[in-house]
């Protein structure tokens, strides 16, 4: 079974999410720190708020295109701090992995 993947990168003052299709080849949503609808609410955008709001907006986002299930790729980062905070609020959002 293939699903979509939330793949996640973060740096020291941005992290990002992306939803993939099942075959690669196609990014269907994404979201980061660098949008400016997402950067105005905060204070930082390096911090674990900022991942969570992420995770919202990456949520609503997928959402909205018709993805509901996604597979989670942490990208080899651990599963710890912002990282944590966005697959958080992604599920709060409505998105199950």
């Amino acid at each position: 079974m293939y699903v979509y993947r939330l793949c996640v990168h973060r740096t020291p003052r941005h992290i990002y999410a992306q939803v993939i299709s099942p075959d690669g080849g196609r990014v269907i949503v994404s979201a980061s720190t660098l949008e400016k609808d997402i950067r105005g609410a905060l204070d930082g955008t390096g911090n674990v708020a900022a991942a969570g709001a992420v995770g919202k907006a990456i949520a609503e986002k997928a959402k909205a295109a018709g993805v509901t299930r996604v597979g989670f790729d942490r990208a080899g980062f651990r599963y710890h701090g912002r990282v944590k905070a966005l697959a958080e609020a992604a599920r709060e959002g409505g998105l199950e992995f």
